[in-house]
């Protein structure tokens, strides 16, 4: 079954374009600018709640904008990423683990490793921001999000991506951010197999969001028209909701 949605999500790639992707998820220029203009945490108090509707002109911005990269000799010691959890780290067994894709679409998945591993890997050179005030030089390798959205035929109403985690933490993206070509569904860290504390088996990783936005042990997506009161762990504690940098 996964192999004949694999070769059918690859046929489509060659004639999809990333603006059809996106006005097939139900976006448009005009519909974005809706929220107006918003800020980011860089440029607000941490406790401000950040009204999600004022993302929707940052998302579209950063739906078009691909981050500079960095080589590969800049990467930096494995120690320089620190290890924060939410919780006690889960113990997952990987040839058990599965990848839930729900909600609002038209093609659920459940994807074992392998079958994300089928999938085209795509590897960054980024800079992993924590709202801390840390920051690496990190190398991500994983699956392009957008990609298993694709796969999953987001419906016209999808416009938000709830991320469940097997430790409890819970955090919510946008569409747009969630669509942007350096944002990725990671198993590789520094060329490597991704380890328990960074996340294994799947985490989220981006250039464009701060830390706390890129939930490790990711268990679960979930496409929705509209965000739920709970939408992210620290954001519900107070934090910016966009994240973005």
């Amino acid at each position: 079954m996964f192999d004949q949605q694999l070769a059918n999500y690859l046929r489509l790639q060659n004639r999809l374009s990333r603006r059809q992707m996106l006005q097939g998820a139900g976006f448009s220029g005009l519909g974005l600018l809706l929220g107006g203009c918003g800020t980011t945490l860089l440029s607000e108090p941490i406790g401000k709640v950040f009204d999600p509707l004022n993302g929707n002109l940052n998302a579209l911005m950063l739906s078009n904008k691909p981050v500079p990269e960095f080589p590969v000799s800049a990467i930096e010691p494995d120690e320089k990423l620190l290890i924060n959890t939410f919780d006690a780290t889960p113990q997952i067994d990987p040839s058990k683990f599965q990848l839930t894709i729900n909600g609002a679409v038209n093609n659920p998945l459940k994807l074992s490793i392998a079958d994300l591993q089928t999938l085209p890997l795509t590897s960054m050179v980024i800079q992993h921001v924590c709202v801390e005030g840390w920051a690496a030089i990190v190398q991500w390798g994983g699956v392009r999000l957008s990609d298993l959205i694709l796969l999953a035929k987001p419906k016209p109403n999808a416009r938000y991506v709830y991320f469940k985690s097997a430790d409890g933490y819970y955090e919510s993206w946008d569409l747009a951010s969630s669509l942007h070509p350096q944002t990725l569904m990671a198993y590789q860290r520094n060329g490597r197999p991704l380890s328990v504390d960074n996340g294994a088996p799947l985490r989220l990783a981006s250039p464009i969001k701060l830390g706390y936005k890129q939930s490790k042990w990711v268990t679960q997506i979930t496409l929705v028209d509209q965000l739920m009161p709970a939408k992210g762990y620290w954001e519900d504690l107070g934090y910016e909701w966009f994240g973005g940098i």
